[in-house]
């Protein structure tokens, strides 16, 4: 069984963070019992803390993690009925963590002094804007284009929450501005494009792409984003990525390279299975194939993904044209027999126990769905497997910043499949000890990826 080497805090997967800040009677006795009443409604404590005292009483934080509203209200419920303890407040952190916004506009110029203003803009710009009029190459050197990245979506499959919108996508465009600006020096702004139709999307992208150095696509539902990269790939010249697709397979490839190290064998001689056809499980297929997979099998919902099978859109027939070689046909408990890997990228609890006990021996589960992983890594391990993990395992965030970074350095006009395997095998040897992948908060990873990544563009 893998085990995680992040925060403690990943350990609790909540999706609400209180503090909680409560008055008690200073009494022996009153603060176990408020803890044993938290812990009776199933609600794990981060931190304790005294923040005021008064004559009787003490005025305590108390941090707990909670996995919906109903579970909030009942640990609430919990602590007011508690004798001699009186709730004060109750902030919830996340939302804290949001108000207005984790991202802003800083200047990288001081303008202290009048001539600093007057060459920043009026009339020193001018000098500028006629360079880059006749020389539009320049806007790299002389603009941010070079540090500038769009995130780009329509809403329409945010998370684990699907289609809930562009508004409603918003915070999570800025989660990914920030990390960008954290962990790469990359800064990024958030467009959100309110249409379904593809045409429009693409158009209303392009229109506004000379901002950038590269495009980003973000949680736009398949198949509508296979059409929407394409067709943006081929009209501008700066990289068009999406995340979702080649940020996951990048992270997936680099956490297979350390499993496949552990247990014995190279990606040329193990046989995987792929349950899910969307844009994260086309581009891990993909990716497999060209990490040197010759075996990958893909499986939607309707069954094993082949070469003429009814029902399929077109890229999914252009997935069957680099996988399942051998033309299996059926189900999950026909593409997943004598199979070395299984990644998982579907619907929660899709892996029954049983079908991991089909596997080839010491067989290897990544089960990535999220919220809700289609097996549990304890199930998972129960039923024989050598390694497990789910998706709080694989993030992301260990991937794109490095590789835009590395991109923007190179002034790469796409994201290449060399650049993304440089990326995935750089992160692969930063990973220490037991751990399939190296902590996403290291900075030196980041960087190392980015060097990578430029290297492979040159």
């Amino acid at each position: 069984m893998e085990r995680s080497t992040t925060d403690w805090l990943e350990r609790y997967h909540a999706a609400l963070i209180l503090t909680v800040r409560v008055r008690l009677l200073d009494r022996a006795g009153t603060l176990a019992e408020l803890l044993r009443r938290i812990g009776d409604a199933c609600t794990p404590i981060g931190d304790v803390r005294i923040v005021g005292t008064e004559r009787d009483t003490k005025v305590r934080d108390v941090q707990l993690f909670c996995t919906d509203e109903h579970h909030r209200d009942a640990v609430l419920e919990a602590i007011d009925s508690t004798e001699d303890v009186e709730i004060v407040s109750v902030t919830d952190e996340v939302l804290e963590s949001h108000r207005g916004g984790p991202i802003e506009t800083v200047t990288r110029e001081r303008l202290d002094t009048t001539m600093k203003l007057r060459m920043v803009y009026t009339p020193g710009v001018a000098r500028v804007c006629e360079l880059l009029a006749e020389r539009p190459e320049a806007a790299w050197s002389y603009t941010g284009k070079g540090e500038r990245v769009a995130i780009v979506t329509n809403g329409t499959a945010v998370l684990g929450l699907g289609d809930i919108g562009p508004l409603a996508a918003l915070p999570v465009m800025e989660g990914k501005a920030a990390i960008l600006a954290e962990f790469a020096g990359v800064s990024a702004e958030p467009l959100l494009v309110d249409s379904r139709d593809p045409d429009e999307v693409v158009d209303v992208v392009a229109k506004c792409a000379l901002s950038y150095g590269l495009i980003q696509l973000e949680d736009i539902a398949a198949p509508a984003c296979f059409e929407i990269e394409r067709r943006l790939a081929d009209r501008l010249d700066v990289p068009v990525f999406h995340d979702d697709q080649h940020g996951t397979a990048t992270v997936v490839a680099a956490g297979l390279l350390n499993a496949l190290d552990r247990t014995d064998r190279s990606p040329e001689e193990v046989r995987v299975a792929v349950l899910g056809a969307g844009a994260a499980g086309s581009a891990i297929a993909r990716m497999l194939v060209d990490l040197g997979v010759d075996d990958v099998v893909v499986c939607d919902s309707t069954g094993i993904v082949a070469r003429g099978r009814s029902g399929m859109n077109p890229w999914k027939e252009e997935l069957a044209e680099v996988t399942n070689r051998d033309g299996l046909e059926g189900g999950l408990d026909e593409a997943i027999r004598d199979r070395h890997v299984f990644i998982g990228v579907s619907r929660p609890n899709a892996l029954p126990p049983r079908l991991v006990r089909t596997m080839a021996d010491r067989p290897i589960v990544f089960a990535l769905a999220n919220p809700v992983s289609e097996i549990g890594v304890h199930e998972a391990t129960e039923a024989g497997a050598e390694i497990a993990i789910d998706g709080r395992s694989m993030n992301n965030a260990l991937a794109f910043p490095g590789l835009f970074r590395g991109a923007l350095d190179a002034r790469a006009r796409c994201i290449s499949t060399e650049m993304k395997l440089a990326a995935a095998r750089t992160l692969a040897a930063a990973a220490g000890g037991d751990s399939l992948l190296p902590d996403m908060l290291d900075r030196a990873v980041h960087r190392a990826v980015a060097a990578a990544v430029r290297a492979a563009a040159r």
